[in-house]
């Protein structure tokens, strides 16, 4: 279950625990966001400003890793990578600053789950790997806009 995981054998008290994580999650993004996005764009100009890089890297990897070890078991180990990485790829094809990045990110990342949960449902496969072929379609979507855009 590890492996490829199964996202609808989610109890109410893993709803809850994740419920609390993803408040952690919005609540260290809103205070953190702008120490983040000088981090990740230049670390030396970040430690000029004052911003301690290690610890704010330190803080932003823990996060992450938090995420990914609450959601390991619903999601599975092989489609985890791609549920983080597909959604912020596709959003970097289609935004020209942070802004829309973070709100594309966050809405193909959910466009992606529910519809990928709905498919999954009526078409009777499994729900993460439906999720991410339908991240991946998108993200191949927004390429090919990108390449047709800058053309």
């Amino acid at each position: 279950s590890y492996l490829i995981g199964d996202l609808l054998s989610i109890t109410p008290s893993e709803i809850l625990m994740l419920s609390i994580a993803f408040a952690a999650v919005i609540i260290l993004w809103y205070f953190m966001f702008n120490k983040l996005l000088l981090v990740s764009i230049n670390s030396s100009l970040a430690s000029s400003r004052g911003i301690n890089v290690l610890s704010t890297e330190i803080i932003f990897t823990s996060v992450i890793a938090a995420v990914v070890t609450v959601s390991i078991q619903w999601v599975g180990l092989l489609i985890i990578n791609s549920m983080l990485v597909l959604p912020a790829s596709a959003a970097r094809n289609i935004s020209s600053n942070a802004r829309q990045y973070h709100f594309y990110s966050v809405f193909i990342a959910l466009f992606s789950g529910i519809s990928g949960l709905i498919f999954s449902y009526y078409i009777n496969t499994a729900a993460g790997a439906t999720i991410v072929l339908i991240s991946a379609v998108i993200f191949f979507a927004t390429l090919g806009l990108k390449k047709l855009i800058q053309d």
